[in-house]
């Protein structure tokens, strides 16, 4: 049996990069998917593309009103929400602390906190009429330690506070049979990764003990499990996936 068979998921960021990914591998194991994100025509293509499990609905992480449309249009083509992926954010501009601007940040904080907190509070109301829930909310290693030229202090702030906002809301739901788990990736191929370049590219494979960047399938397999029943007694931990990186 296909273990995500009986989970309807929102996939935030889910045109492009680690979300499509993510959104691939749960249709492919059983899932039904509701695919968001502000980009509307990628996101289009590839829920064409998944087929009948997927629905792709436009999608500002930061308001309110958004989240509430996308809860109540998945509701209507799947039935409860059961999963929520909370990968949608951004880096932001390169900035040291005494020159990042107010809009810079802010902007950053309401994507990557902001959008999280948004995203819990608009499913925790179906996860519990479904009896179940996993939230799995997208960190990075800049969540664990500020490190490795991390863009600004915005972003770290924000990885910093999934990690917190996850285990807040895992404890307080866990009677609600709804677990919350943090991934926090390294170095991952996606169109935000820095390193564009085979120079920059090797610099950073350089600082990864397993000597490369990950395949945004490698985070998907990851999410996947949290997101199954293969984790039923996991919630409010952080999950790193970084070659290593980390423990240097």
């Amino acid at each position: 049996m296909e273990r995500l068979a009986n989970k309807v998921a929102i996939i935030t960021g889910a045109s492009q990069g680690m979300g499509a990914a993510h959104a691939r591998r749960f249709v492919a194991e059983g899932a039904k998917v509701i695919l968001t994100d502000i980009n509307e025509g990628p996101g289009t293509s590839l829920a064409k593309q998944l087929g009948a499990n997927a629905l792709f609905v436009t999608h500002d992480v930061t308001k309110p009103a958004s989240w509430a449309a996308v809860v109540q249009k998945g509701e209507a083509a799947f039935g409860a929400i059961n999963v929520l992926v909370n990968n949608a954010g951004i880096i932001g501009d390169i900035a040291n602390t005494e020159s990042i601007t107010e809009a810079n940040y802010m902007n950053v904080i309401a994507v990557n906190q902001h959008g999280v907190m948004y995203g819990m509070k608009a499913v925790i109301p179906s996860m519990i009429r479904a009896k179940q829930g996993s939230i799995v909310n997208i960190s990075s290693i800049a969540g664990m330690l500020a490190c490795y030229g991390s863009p600004n202090i915005a972003y770290v702030a924000s990885k910093f506070a999934v990690r917190g906002m996850t285990k807040f809301v895992a404890t307080e739901y866990g009677k609600y049979n709804i677990r919350v788990n943090s991934v926090h990736p390294g170095y991952i191929k996606t169109p935000m990764m820095v390193a564009a370049t085979d120079e920059q590219g090797a610099g950073a494979a350089a600082m990864i003990p397993l000597a490369r960047m990950a395949d945004p399938d490698e985070v998907s397999q990851l999410v996947a499990f949290l997101a199954s029943d293969q984790s039923s007694f996991i919630t409010a931990e952080e999950h790193v996936i970084d070659g290593g990186m980390i423990a240097q």
